[in-house]
């Protein structure tokens, strides 16, 4: 049996539309180990993100600055937030605040923070622009791709790899696209969203999966739990999804964290070629730093990977590999109505806090 977890644990990603950040989904992992009895602090961008309002999820929130305004921001954010709340763990849940909480790792940890984030180099390593490289790895197959800082190369690499191609932003998002002209309007958009460059990938048939896990950075890892999509939103979010049990996807996912030495959490997402489960027709079609929107399943199925990632964090031992997780296990998401009185909505206006509140039962 675990000892009790009595961190003071910062979750940033409060933000749950129909295209769902991580955080409230960390934090109510959290909130399922029974051991849990520290506090969680939800870290957002807007005080109008839905996670602050999510009764019974949160012991206090704040406002942060926009990742563009630097790590120094960041900083001197977190040292106000430390005071304020006295956070032990940070989580940070997306991808355009982990390079910076990784760079700061060791001033954080000065403030008394403790983080369980990969390397820059690993980060670098897993990004987009670099995901052809890693096919280089033992036991790694990713499709063919390319970043492009310009679209006039957009109509060779529409020949080298024929349509339909995938177009990706560098964050976030991926359009299947299958005229020259729906990868130029792809590639305007995100490159206008994210900016530079835009990846155009070959496009694989088959069936997508995705591996939800946790390395320790030595190369092992601390617990996978592999799903697949059932239903899926017009942009192309997991709406509901089913663990499945493929151990050829959990070494996928292990050879991956192998060869980047993974500390903490990612997802992997795999794209099975005709949908044929081998270790040759298996390929990465990309890599996510942090924990997915849906990794509530992982500690729903028995292996609560964001309870983990914060006792890892803390320096704790934990009986690694986590036990079996049990298959078949759903998760469909839902839109309900959060009621809250407008004091919540105005001390996050006004003063970008959220006062320590103790949750409802």
């Amino acid at each position: 049996m675990n000892s009790p977890l009595t961190a003071t644990i910062a979750v940033t990603g409060m933000n749950a539309t129909d295209n769902p950040a991580p955080g409230v989904p960390v934090a109510r992992a959290l909130r399922l180990d029974p051991s849990f009895q520290g506090r969680i602090i939800g870290l957002g961008y807007d005080p109008l993100d839905p996670g602050f309002y999510a009764t019974g999820l949160l012991d206090g929130g704040a406002i942060l600055p926009l990742p563009s305004a630097g790590r120094e921001a960041l900083l001197h954010r977190m040292r106000e937030l430390v005071a304020q709340f006295g956070i032990t763990v940070f989580i940070p849940t997306l991808d355009s605040e982990i390079r910076a909480v990784a760079s700061l790792r060791d001033e954080l940890l000065a403030l008394g923070v403790h983080t369980f984030v990969p390397t820059v180099d690993a980060i670098d390593r897993s990004s987009k622009p670099q995901l052809p490289k890693l096919g280089a790895e033992p036991g790694v197959n990713v499709p063919e791709s390319e970043p492009l800082m310009s679209a006039d190369g957009l109509g060779k690499l529409i020949k080298k790899f024929e349509l339909p191609v995938v177009v990706k932003g560098v964050y976030y998002g991926a359009y299947v696209c299958y005229t020259e002209a729906d990868a130029l309007a792809s590639f305007r958009y995100y490159e206008a969203t994210w900016g530079l460059p835009v990846i155009v990938q070959r496009h694989l048939d088959g069936d997508e999966y995705n591996v939800c896990a946790l390395g320790d950075g030595t190369g092992a890892t601390v617990g996978a739990v592999a799903m697949r999509k059932l239903a899926l939103t017009d942009k192309g979010k997991g709406w509901s999804g089913v663990t499945v049990s493929s151990p050829a996807l959990l070494e996928l996912a292990a050879a991956v964290i192998r060869a980047l030495k993974w500390r903490g959490p990612l997802e992997v997402e795999i794209m099975a070629a005709k949908g044929e489960m081998t270790a040759d027709s298996l390929h990465v079609i990309e890599i996510n730093p942090r924990f997915p929107a849906w990794c509530y399943l992982t500690a729903a199925a028995g292996q609560n990977l964001p309870s983990a990632c914060a006792r890892l964090a803390l320096g704790e031992r934990i009986a690694t590999p986590l036990p079996a997780y049990k298959t078949g296990q759903m998760f469909v998401r839902i839109s309900l109505d959060q009621v809250a009185d407008m004091s919540t909505f105005g001390q996050l206006s006004a003063l970008g806090i959220l006062p320590f509140a103790t949750p409802s039962a």
